[in-house]
């Protein structure tokens, strides 16, 4: 890739920030940390298998600048994101003596960035913290915008705080380390800036697909570019998710729950979201808010993308109770977002008989009704691992 270095601003007042994309901006982040604080104490958390990759280079830049880092090394994966994990990152800040002025670094993918930035949040009531993300997921959406936290065993992110990074610096040279199913699923989240947001985006990504999928220098940097200015532009107009922000979680409703019913130990994120944005799409001309021809564009870029967009063996009662535990239903309500054309999307509440004879009608095999709902309680197979 040639060296040419991106900023999008994030534009939130006094808690403004820039995203920077830059190839091979990880050899020069202790640099780059000069400007954000002045405490010699940093701490770099990340996971076993992005240590493999990043962390002596990033360890050695960063005491070439003049820093003391402390490495905190975690499992990788969601079933890292719990409270027992955060307890364990204080342990290490509080034992290190790291003070209001010391800094915490993610060095990896979403899980990276929800923990640390959480644990930053709360250790001595807010510490500053950067994102380096590692993965195309955290690139494009996890590690700009500021949500941090952990998953309940009632569902994902119910524990968190709204907490800024001082910056967010992004090498999309990392991505070439990315194992391949892990850049196939982030692809779901670009996927769904284009449907939210920016119909010229989605058409490019139906054209550049192929490219894309082979790591091609130009689109792939397009496509963070892009992405990060959405979701920044978004973010600045709806910092803790009051109303427009909320288009963010388009494909999260049905995702969510299907992360959430698989124990974090089946479909990755991005994989749940791609099902879940085909998924939401066809419930959206179930209920009149889209052509047919929206979901059929949808599924098609997904399919093309290498996902799956298919739920696997579940029935409607066990989805409908996840989705109930989301971090989104405001009383009572499961509130999800709707697209109406390519670019567009609606926010409004989703009924459970509605949803339940959308479920039948899609997933369906005759079963009898279920008590508190008039279609009933369909089943699918029984798996939720994707098939690549």
């Amino acid at each position: 890739m040639a060296v040419v270095k991106q900023i999008i601003p994030v534009a939130l007042g006094e808690r403004s920030y820039d995203i920077v994309l830059c190839p091979g901006l990880l050899a020069t982040v202790g640099d780059r940390l000069r400007a954000l604080t002045t405490s010699p104490k940093v701490g770099v958390v990340t996971d076993r298998h992005v240590a493999s990759h990043y962390l002596q280079s990033t360890l050695r830049s960063l005491r070439k600048a003049g820093y003391d880092p402390t490495p905190i090394i975690l499992p990788p994966g969601e079933r890292t994101k719990t409270l027992g994990t955060i307890a364990k990152v204080l342990d290490v800040l509080a034992r290190h003596k790291f003070e209001r002025q010391s800094l915490l670094l993610a060095l990896g993918g979403g899980v990276i960035g929800d923990i640390t930035g959480f644990a930053a949040a709360i250790y001595q009531r807010g510490i500053p913290f950067v994102q380096v993300p590692t993965t195309l997921v955290a690139q494009v959406d996890s590690s700009v915008g500021g949500k941090t936290g952990v998953d309940h065993r009632l569902g994902k992110n119910l524990i968190g705080a709204f907490y800024q990074p001082r910056a967010v610096l992004i090498d999309p040279l990392t991505l070439r380390t990315l194992p391949r199913r892990e850049w196939i699923a982030g692809l779901a989240e670009v996927i769904k800036y284009g449907i939210i947001a920016d119909k010229e985006f989605f058409a490019f990504l139906e054209q550049e697909m192929p490219a894309i999928l082979k790591l091609a220098d130009e689109p792939v940097i397009h496509v963070i570019k892009r992405s990060c200015e959405i979701k920044a532009d978004v973010v600045a107009g709806d910092e803790r998710e009051a109303d427009r922000r909320r288009i963010l979680n388009y494909g999260h409703t049905i995702g969510h729950a299907l992360e959430s019913l698989g124990g974090y130990r089946g479909l990755i994120h991005g994989e749940a979201v791609g099902i879940g944005l085909v998924q939401e799409a066809d419930l959206a001309c179930h209920m009149g808010l889209c052509a047919r021809e929206v979901v059929d564009r949808i599924r098609s870029l997904v399919q093309r993308a290498g996902l799956s967009e298919q739920v696997s063996r579940t029935a409607f009662g066990p989805i409908w109770k996840a989705m109930q535990h989301d971090k989104k239903v405001v009383g009572g309500q499961v509130i999800g977002v709707w697209p109406v054309r390519i670019g567009e999307v609606t926010i409004r509440p989703i009924e459970q008989q509605i949803c339940a004879e959308w479920f039948q009608s899609t997933h369906g095999r005759g079963r009898k009704t279920p008590s508190g709902s008039r279609p009933g309680k369909p089943s699918i197979r029984r798996k939720t691992r994707v098939r690549k």
